[in-house]
């Protein structure tokens, strides 16, 4: 059985919720452990605490992905008559490592908002604070005849070739290529000391900023020559537009009160708070997991019948209504849990995909903080 390191864990990770996507003023990334430590099993979780913490010593995981950050401001000490201090002794008696991907998981595109909006089955979605767009780089690479196929699969399989709703895009044009190889080389192709032509195909494809080194790699992987001679251009081409919240559409029209029904099923919750008219007529939902007042004026803007949030206080709740706006704050932790599961299943995907039997649990310990009597 394959070894797993921590450090293959995080890259898997990054591809799905890139660190770039994080806002400025966050803290993403591994805040307990070694990119080295052997990972043997995995807890995806909304947050880490005492519970989260116990459940993974109890069922022998020695990794938690989390979404909330450990360790957000920096920390002065480790005190262990202090709740957060005795949260960190914990993990670090029992080995475990914390991996953590915050805003970058709400702006991703298998993120918070992506499957919130899923969740909810709206269509036509856009992004409603379009402020990430990803950088694109075009890689050239020079194949031998016979040999473009295994190239080209591999590069795509790695993440390259992506445009829009098209995959595996890349052009080739055949060519000459010469080369002589020097003393100590071992050619693919002709004799040491002798200047060869070869029959070549210039390969060419984009990728997204996220998966150059990956596709690199393959790409040599499978390349047969000794040395791979390959060019990368950084395109001014803007890539994939990412961002905080979604706006999106219902299948049909629907009374108020037929969403608010609809959204305590998807999120089983039992309460909800709402303002607007019961009877009005609703199609076009923004929606934006956690705290997502600072996005009501781009709700409006955009033409949103009703906004799904969390965390709203009194005086926005009143602003969101004179924008003309419906709005249901269905809570922080139940806009944000259905990601954990997302990410258990990205990593499970992604650990058969590559040859490794590690477990992934999705935690029985989150819960909201807030109670209803």
């Amino acid at each position: 059985m394959l070894a797993l390191k921590c450090q293959t864990v995080i890259n898997l990770i990054e591809q799905y919720f890139p660190k770039r996507l994080a806002e400025e003023w966050d803290s993403v990334g591994l805040h307990v452990g070694d990119p080295a430590t052997e990972v043997t099993g995995i807890l995806a979780a909304l947050d880490v605490n005492f519970q989260t913490v116990a459940e993974a010593v109890s069922k022998g995981l020695n990794m938690i992905v989390s979404h909330h950050p450990l360790i957000f401001k920096p920390i002065k000490h480790i005190r262990n008559d202090l709740a957060y201090g005795r949260i960190l002794t914990e993990l670090i008696k029992n080995d475990i490592s914390v991996y953590c991907a915050h805003t970058n998981m709400d702006s991703a595109q298998e993120g918070v908002n992506q499957v919130l909006a899923d969740l909810l089955g709206l269509q036509n979605l856009q992004v409603l604070n379009p402020d990430k767009i990803g950088k694109l780089y075009k890689l050239v690479v020079y194949v031998p005849q016979g040999y473009q196929d295994t190239v080209r699969e591999a590069m795509t399989r790695a993440g390259a070739g992506c445009i829009g709703n098209y995959s595996e895009c890349t052009f080739s044009v055949q060519g000459t290529g010469t080369f002589k190889a020097s003393e100590g080389s071992d050619p693919f192709i002709g004799q040491v000391g002798v200047l060869e032509k070869a029959d070549e195909f210039r390969m060419e494809t984009v990728i997204q900023e996220e998966y150059v080194q990956r596709v690199v790699k393959e790409m040599i992987k499978a390349h047969p020559y000794e040395e791979v001679a390959y060019d990368i251009f950084k395109l001014e081409n803007p890539g994939k537009i990412q961002g905080l919240g979604r706006m999106g559409k219902l299948p049909q029209p629907v009374e108020f009160e037929e969403l608010l029904n609809n959204i305590k099923r998807k999120l089983n919750i039992t309460t909800l708070r709402y303002g607007g008219k019961l009877d009005m007529t609703v199609q076009k939902i923004a929606v934006c997991g956690g705290s997502g007042a600072n996005l009501m004026h781009k709700a409006a803007f955009m033409g949103a019948d009703v906004f799904l949030t969390g965390d709203l206080k009194y005086h926005e709740a009143q602003e969101i209504l004179t924008l003309n706006l419906g709005f249901v704050d269905a809570g922080h932790y139940a806009t944000e849990f259905p990601v954990v599961k997302k990410v258990a299943g990205l990593l499970r995907d992604g650990f058969k995909k590559a040859g490794y039997s590690v477990p992934v649990h999705v935690s029985e310990n989150n819960s909201d903080s807030f109670k209803y009597f």
